[in-house]
């Protein structure tokens, strides 16, 4: 197979913009419809976001239904054209609410089954590509370049959707959502044409010369690798304290420091500026590694992800130390800190993911990647209710609100110190920078992880 140059890994980045575009529409313009413009209450839109989630432990069934047949691109379109399918389905729920409420939820629920089935198989398949054809050398700014792309997705499509919604009207939600999944779906087809080759000869898939294993032994077999079980345990640690702090950072900077909405948004931009930086900082790195010698040690993802988690909880200690005195003149540094901190770890951990899926019994890639998309999606899946529920459960229990948020930072903070112990026992990776060199770098862009 050949090695997939940066061209290649901007049309794979194009595909997970689309995928981003599509999931935006799903998780927030309908949410914000359904709470505001339906007056539903705000559980409902939780409840199929965490649905969406759920629904997405199919993803190991999905890679290993690709490495059986040798092929990803089929099970990346077919994801998208699912992904796409749900969004309108979703849209069309959320209009019917305002006149049959319980059949338009009902109608949510598959809608929302539809796109997390969706993001499971093109999602697993495009990250099991990714693991194959990018060279160690470049899987470091492949990263960030794939996941600033889908960034840019869901902020490109948030900013046109928004100006097209307006003024709102059901049928003007219904032809956004989908023109964009359309659009989605052919850029996705576009990016796709030729990209992946002959891979298999005569498609006979990856078990040519082996019979082909049931998924519940193959996922057997891939648990009871040492790297893979810890790996997804860490999977599970890390992303939790991730998505832990995202519903209570806003409401903290409210209550405690009388921000107002307008101003607490900006704040989130922030941390969201963070998290780009954060992820430039490693690709700039792998750059520099790549160039001297002496430096190679910048090189490490490995690194970059267990320093990532210690620079996260340390980020989160400094917001327990300023809910505690009641004092904000560091906040937006330490917001900015974290968000840095996010997105260090972020590209470190998928790096490591995409060399790791290679590692163990031959032909199950596939498994290990559905196996920790699987593990990101609960951790995503609980982060909300854990940070949520611990926040009110510590304000029942402590009069001060800065001592009550400043209690759920401190619990963040050790979940990523425990994320970082676990980031050290799996084994280290070879001694090879994350970026080719300094001259195939430049414009590469970084993104973070989000569902």
């Amino acid at each position: 197979m050949t090695p997939f140059g940066w061209t290649s890994i901007a049309r794979l980045g194009l595909v997970q913009a689309s995928l981003g575009a599509i999931v935006v529409l799903t998780t927030s313009t309908l949410n914000r419809v359904m709470v505001v413009e339906l007056a539903l209450p705000a559980l409902l839109p939780g409840f199929l976001v965490a649905l969406h989630y759920l629904v997405q432990m199919a993803r190991p069934r999905m890679g290993h239904g690709s490495d059986v047949g040798g092929r990803r691109t089929p099970w990346i379109l077919g994801g998208m054209a699912v992904l796409g399918v749900g969004g309108v389905v979703a849209a069309l729920a959320t209009v019917w609410m305002a006149t049959h409420r319980p059949a338009g939820m009902a109608l949510a629920v598959l809608g929302f089954a539809l796109v997390g089935l969706g993001v499971s198989a093109s999602g697993t398949s495009l990250l099991v590509m990714l693991a194959k054809r990018v060279p160690d050398a470049r899987r470091g700014g492949a990263a960030t370049l794939v996941w600033m792309m889908m960034i840019a997705g869901f902020a490109i499509t948030a900013g046109l959707a928004g100006q097209w919604l307006d003024p709102y009207s059901p049928e003007r939600l219904l032809q956004v959502t989908s023109a964009v999944s359309l659009l989605a779906f052919g850029v996705t087809v576009l990016a796709l044409r030729g990209l992946e080759g002959d891979v298999t000869p005569a498609g006979q898939g990856l078990y040519r010369n082996e019979a082909k294993p049931d998924f519940r032994r193959a996922l057997s077999e891939v648990w009871q690798e040492p790297v893979a079980r810890r790996f997804t345990v860490f999977v599970f640690v890390s992303m939790l304290a991730y998505s832990a702090q995202d519903l209570i950072l806003e409401p903290f900077a409210g209550t405690v420091f009388g921000y107002s909405p307008g101003a607490s948004t900006q704040l989130s931009g922030v941390q969201h500026g963070g998290v780009l930086c954060g992820m430039l900082l490693v690709a700039m790195s792998g750059a520099l590694a790549a160039r001297v010698a002496r430096l190679r040690w910048l090189g490490s993802l490995r690194g970059w992800t267990i320093g990532g988690c210690i620079a996260s909880a340390l980020a989160l200690f400094g917001l327990v130390m300023a809910g505690v005195s009641g004092q904000g003149d560091t906040l937006k540094a330490l917001v900015f800190g974290l968000g840095a901190a996010n997105g260090a770890f972020s590209i470190g951990a998928i790096g490591s993911m995409m060399r790791l899926a290679n590692e163990g019994q031959g032909s199950r890639e596939g498994v290990r990647m559905g196996l920790w998309g699987a593990a990101q999606a609960i951790a995503f899946g609980l982060g909300g209710l854990v940070g949520t529920g611990a926040s009110d459960l510590a304000h029942v229990l402590i009069s001060s609100p800065g001592t009550a948020y400043a209690f759920v930072f401190a619990l963040e903070a050790l979940t990523f110190i425990a994320a970082a112990l676990l980031a050290w026992r799996i084994s280290a990776p070879p001694s090879t920078p994350v970026a080719a060199s300094p001259s195939r770098t430049v414009g590469v862009a970084i993104g973070a992880p989000r569902g």
